[in-house]
């Protein structure tokens, strides 16, 4: 019988041997510093391929010479959003629960609010499980009667695209969500409540998906009616029995907005809508996961459990 031998191994000098370690736990701790910086870099999508619908002309109107100065403080406003983005914040694969909000900031439809009801939202929103991405969509305002307009058609694409990707990123295309403050908190609503209206030309497949929100989570929203003098709903607020379900979170003491969400409540009742209001007496405007002597800042918990009961928050 016969036996196959291995040839005996090459000698290394303790030198190489020592050489070669080094370089491999160079590599090593490059890879896992490059690894860590890719995971902190949320990966950004464009909404349009191209120029978005009716901005073909659209030029950015001169600094207004009487208009106030940002105040000191350490929120981000973006003043001019011509490329509207979809940034993508994903929890750990541990908590995540298969449900995504498209996060919506506020400025009264000219600047956006960045990190106070956007970026800080989302890791929130990632504590509990949910897939956050949050929508940077066109401001200023193209037009001066209807400012959300071109920010709806932003919004309508945006929840095509979060379901185009939902198996990628780990979403279930039936649980996507919108939570907007302000401004934001307006375009959910006229997202949840036009969502059947086609408002741009369709372009390609993605097209072809659903825009409706499967719930819409409006804080402090503003423009469902008038603000300073007591009238009816807005008549663009147009809700049936197809609205989304709502979580409605305001202040007593925030102009009459408190009113308009009310009135906005009684209309979602009437069409037997699910949803839930909390209006708090003090608070203002404006604050997003901030406030902490305030009763307000307890409305993330209140939304945690409403998402909870409303079965957005199990796997």
């Amino acid at each position: 019988m016969s036996f196959l031998h291995s040839p005996p191994p090459p000698q290394f000098s303790r030198s190489s041997t020592w050489s070669a370690v080094s370089r491999a736990l160079f590599t090593f701790l490059a890879l896992s510093v490059a690894l860590q910086a890719s995971a902190a870099e949320p990966a950004v999508l464009k909404v349009w391929s191209g120029t978005p619908p009716g901005d073909e002309g659209f030029r950015a109107p001169p600094p207004n010479p009487k208009a106030k100065a940002a105040p000191k403080d350490d929120v981000i406003r973006l003043p001019l959003i011509t490329e509207p983005t979809l940034t993508l914040f994903r929890p750990t694969t541990v908590k995540a629960n298969g449900t995504a909000i498209i996060v919506c900031p506020g400025g009264a439809y000219n600047i956006l609010a960045w990190n106070l009801e956007g970026t800080e939202v989302a890791e929130w929103l990632n504590s509990i499980g949910v897939t956050a991405v949050v929508l940077k969509y066109r401001v200023p305002r193209r037009d001066p009667v209807q400012p959300h307009a071109a920010p709806l058609q932003d919004a309508q694409r945006a929840i095509r695209l979060v379901r185009q990707h939902a198996a990628e990123w780990g979403v279930d295309p039936a649980r996507v969500g919108m939570l907007g403050f302000s401004a934001g908190g307006n375009l959910v609503v006229m997202a949840g409540t036009h969502w059947d209206e086609q408002t741009y030309p369709k372009s390609d497949a993605l097209d072809e998906l659903s825009c409706r929100p499967d719930f819409i989570v409006p804080i402090y929203p503003a423009y469902l009616g008038d603000e300073r003098k007591a009238g009816p709903l807005s008549p663009l607020v147009k809700v049936t029995e197809k609205t989304p379900p709502v979580f409605l979170t305001v202040t007593h003491d925030d102009v009459l907005r408190g009113l308009n969400a009310a009135q906005f409540y009684v209309e979602l009742k009437k069409a037997n809508v699910p949803a839930e209001l909390h209006i708090f007496s003090r608070g203002g405007h404006g604050y997003g996961l901030r406030k902490p002597e305030n009763a307000v800042s307890q409305w993330p918990k209140l939304c945690e459990l409403w998402l909870r009961a409303q079965g957005y928050l199990g796997r």
